[in-house]
């Protein structure tokens, strides 16, 4: 009789954990969901700015299984038909994820963000859209980039260099720009 009892315990302590365990699940479903919604607006918004138009869209791989799905992104730069971001030239790649990164931020802004070369793949007419895009996001978010790209210098509040004026020996230059032209 001990040994039904024991027994009996077990299942009402599975029951319980299942019971707690679908609970968070269902919470985390709904988190994800509402979350996903927004950052999938977000990072619309962001891919247009950027590409001066087009559409992008984040796409659950099993929606019937939210929490173990993966996602796909479909954009269509201005002028061209709707693709899969492998297809893409890399300038066009790197944007896509420029954009995806702006609309994490804007779902969950950081106080800073460390960018490192992250604008090397664009041509200069991409470097101008995305200097100005990263200025409007520069209201809420301090940036540190790291860039070799004038035009994203351009765009910077301060400048740090390093330089090596003799073989291993580095020196830091700043430049604090006052006034934008």
């Amino acid at each position: 009789e001990m040994q039904r009892s024991l027994v009996g315990s077990e299942m009402c302590i599975r029951d319980s954990l299942e019971a707690v365990i679908g609970d968070i699940n269902s919470g985390m479903t709904k988190r994800f969901k509402d979350a996903f919604a927004k950052i999938n607006v977000y990072f619309s918004d962001c891919y247009i700015k950027l590409f001066g138009g087009g559409t992008a869209i984040l796409k659950l791989t099993d929606p019937e299984n939210i929490l173990e799905s993966g996602i796909d992104i479909e954009v269509q730069p201005p002028g061209k038909k709707l693709q899969s971001l492998y297809l893409l030239s890399g300038g066009e790649r790197a944007l896509t994820v420029i954009a995806l990164l702006f609309a994490l931020l804007s779902y969950q802004p950081s106080p800073f963000c460390i960018l490192d070369e992250i604008d090397a793949a664009l041509d200069d007419a991409n470097i101008v859209r995305f200097s100005k895009f990263l200025r409007e996001y520069s209201a809420d978010t301090q940036f540190i980039v790291i860039t070799h790209r004038k035009g994203t210098m351009e765009c910077a509040d301060i400048m740090y260099g390093v330089t090596m004026e003799e073989s291993g020996v580095s020196k830091l230059l700043s430049v604090k720009i006052n006034a934008k032209e």
